[in-house]
């Protein structure tokens, strides 16, 4: 059976994600990387495997998938290793909350109103939003008042064990703490701050920082 592939850049926060359910189940895997700075992700190759042009795109022994959170639950249920999902049909819902979350209000407000604008784009040449990094601001605290509510439940997001939540959150969290509206944003998510304690130290996690250059 062939090892299997993530096609996208290790800079993104949803190939980190899909790497790190990869890394904890201790499964093998290829990571081919995509130039999505220089739009490889809308080649007529990378469209064969995701149509909507976005990363990540995923490929196992010829079955092709895409979505973070669908190819997380594929790792989790397709391999053998620790479970990734908690077992608990409460803790398993609360999961599958955090991991709307991410999708529909803490991606777009964390990463592209206020990380992309405020580190990828002076990096690329350009000057940040600030009308647009101002107003993702409430919603991104909306964000993490919810998930720090949530950290103070237990070890992890959902649960005692590292589940495909705390995957999700993770990298979008790690690049927040790197720009200036994080001092506001996390100033009084202390719980928040005692499940990154827990999470940075991780084998998977050292594995999968990226590299910004």
């Amino acid at each position: 059976m062939a090892d299997p592939i993530v096609y996208g850049p290790a800079v993104s926060t949803n190939v980190r994600s899909v790497r790190l359910a990869l890394e904890e189940k201790g499964v093998p895997y290829d990571l081919k990387e995509i130039d999505i700075f220089q739009g490889a992700q809308r080649e007529p190759g990378f469209l064969a495997l995701n149509p909507f042009g976005k990363v990540p795109a995923f490929e196992h022994d010829g079955f092709v998938l895409f979505e973070t959170a669908a190819i997380c639950r594929y790792v989790d249920e397709a391999f053998e290793g620790p479970a990734l999902q908690p077992a608990d049909v409460r803790i398993r819902a609360r999961m599958a909350q955090i991991n709307g979350i991410v999708t529909s209000y803490a991606y777009p407000s964390i990463i592209t109103s206020i990380v992309i604008q405020r580190a990828v784009v002076p990096m690329l040449g350009g000057t940040p939003d600030e009308e647009m990094i101002r107003g993702a601001l409430d919603q991104a605290g909306t964000c993490i008042a919810t998930l720090d509510g949530f950290a103070g439940e237990s070890a992890y997001l959902a649960g005692e064990s590292i589940s495909l939540a705390d995957m999700l959150v993770a990298p979008v969290y790690h690049y927040l703490r790197g720009v200036p509206e994080a001092e506001t944003l996390l100033a009084s998510a202390g719980n928040l701050d005692g499940w990154w304690s827990r999470m940075e130290g991780r084998e998977s996690m050292v594995k999968t920082v990226p590299n910004l250059g």
